[in-house]
């Protein structure tokens, strides 16, 4: 069964430092992925062979739960980094093997080293704004991490902590050498400083996960029911945007398209020579669904043998250099199914899998395997205990003192005006001169002075604070001493289980 949307809280991000939420229990996160994982383990489908050859693939035991979340290639913020802290302490409480999923077939974003003051791209591939998905960027060279990490250490000197942007430099700049890929090598470099910090999990990136058989098996059963499972799709956007009353028929994702003739499917296309993509669309021929490149053809139609279905799948896509890239929805539902016992959203993730769930359960026919939320607040350590400006505070205190400024004076002419008849010339020469009056007062009276010259420090103050109080400034800008506690707390809340 599905939950109602109004039975999720509406999480929101802690403002206080080194705060974080947990959603839901801790107890209930760890018997859920007990749970899950045996409902899934006694999953009557043609899906549930291959969701055991994936596993094997990726080394999950098959006699323990795996806990599991994943995000873009980027330079993400400690409330991402969060989830990986999450997975170890849940891992190490249930005996669970432990995945992290680099998603490198997303658009870049996030990918501009930042601290305050200061912003320079991870990689000089000039193609870091504009390439259609991250694992087409080139690693950056060494003469870039050189002058990146120059520029760092220059401000760093000047800070009261160590962060640890520099070890992952160092390493990016080794694993570069290794391969061309910067998301190959950023993934890598972030293991090995999450490894340092005691964290254990495994780390793969995305893409190679998408040319294997048990994927292309999984697209392939939704390919042959894509008009079905848009119906399903569309049907539980919509109920979502009802239930949050959004009437943007783009968010929280587009609807797929249908027609008589055409029917997406919410996958990506990606022409892997050409380094372009579409959105993924069948065609209708005779009654039958098709999916068409370069002239070629292959007829897609539910077989018995849904690994053979994706052999098949796999050996057109390669004949024509493509790929079949899941979209949002599609590859979370993919993990969920096919791969993990429990896996970890942060805030945006967990909004968007309630709609997931409502697929899973009508399209799969399988109660949705529960999942979690997680994320967490660590500021710049500069400023932690820093009373950070109120700029509306001290705008609302000035629109009080204007209004304030005459004091008796104006509550008279208030009266005045009041006992006069509304629209006469009397009433509107009372008003003009009030406000004449209460204008010229301003001017020269001292409060109001002495608010303007707090109200000009503290434009200038939240100026300088604004990348200090940043929540989505890179991980590693922090010390490792404030990480380490981080992941002390996650560990006490799954030790001490709520």
């Amino acid at each position: 069964m599905i939950q109602e949307f109004s039975a999720y809280p509406d999480w929101k991000a802690p403002a206080e430092d080194s705060a974080l939420v947990i959603w839901p229990g801790t107890t209930q996160i760890l018997s859920d992925a007990v749970e899950n994982r045996r409902r899934l383990r006694e999953w009557n489908s043609p899906l549930a062979e291959l969701r055991r050859n994936q596993r094997h693939a990726l080394k999950l035991a098959d006699d323990r739960p795996a806990v599991a979340t994943g995000h873009q290639t980027e330079l993400f913020h400690p409330g991402v980094w969060a989830k990986l802290a999450m997975i170890d302490a849940a891992a190490r409480a249930v005996d669970a093997d432990c995945l992290f999923v680099a998603i490198d077939t997303d658009a870049p974003k996030h990918l501009q080293l930042r601290w305050p003051g200061k912003s320079w791209p991870i990689t000089d591939d000039p193609r870091v704004a504009g390439a259609e998905w991250c694992g087409l960027l080139d690693a950056p060279t060494v003469s870039h991490v050189e002058h990146l990490r120059s520029s760092f250490q220059s401000d760093a000197a000047n800070w009261s902590f160590t962060p640890l942007v520099g070890d992952l430099l160092s390493d990016l700049q080794q694993q570069s050498s290794r391969t061309p890929f910067l998301a190959s090598a950023l993934t890598a470099s972030m293991y090995r400083l999450d490894w340092s910090l005691g964290l254990r999990h495994q780390s793969i990136v995305a893409s190679g996960l998408w040319s294997q058989e048990p994927y292309l098996a999984f697209a392939h059963h939704l390919l042959s029911n894509a008009d079905s499972f848009a119906s399903i799709y569309n049907a539980s956007l919509g109920e979502y945007r009802h239930a949050h009353g959004i009437d943007n028929p783009g968010r929280p994702m587009p609807d797929l398209q249908m027609s008589s003739d055409r029917c997406e499917v919410p996958f990506w296309l990606d022409d892997l020579g050409g380094s372009i993509r579409d959105r993924a669309s069948l065609v209708g021929r005779t009654g039958q669904w098709r999916l068409e490149a370069e002239g070629d053809a292959l007829n897609i139609s539910a077989g018995p043998d849904p690994a053979e279905s994706g052999k098949r799948l796999q050996e057109f896509l390669r004949r024509h250099n493509l790929r079949l890239a899941p979209r949002a929805l599609t590859l979370t539902m993919f993990l969920r199914l096919m791969v993990v016992d429990q896996f970890i959203h942060g805030i945006g993730g967990g909004r968007y899998e309630q709609v997931n769930d409502r697929v899973l359960f009508r399209f799969f026919g399988i109660d949705p395997p529960a999942f979690c939320v997680t994320t967490a607040t660590l500021y710049f350590p500069a400023a932690v205990g820093r009373q950070r400006a109120c700029v509306p505070c001290i705008a609302h205190e000035g629109h009080r003192l204007r209004h304030a400024v005459m004091g008796h004076a104006k509550m008279e002419m208030v009266r005045q005006i009041q006992g006069l008849p509304r629209r006469s010339a009397q009433r509107q020469r009372i008003f003009s001169t009030m406000h004449d009056r209460r204008a010229e007062t301003i001017q020269i009276h001292p409060s109001i002075g002495d608010w303007q010259q707090r109200m000009n420090q503290a434009i200038r103050q939240s100026a300088d604070e604004q990348g200090m109080f940043d929540r989505e400034l890179f991980y590693a800008i922090q010390p490792k001493e404030r990480l380490e506690r981080l992941i002390g707390k996650y560990r006490d809340r799954f030790q001490s289980p709520a």
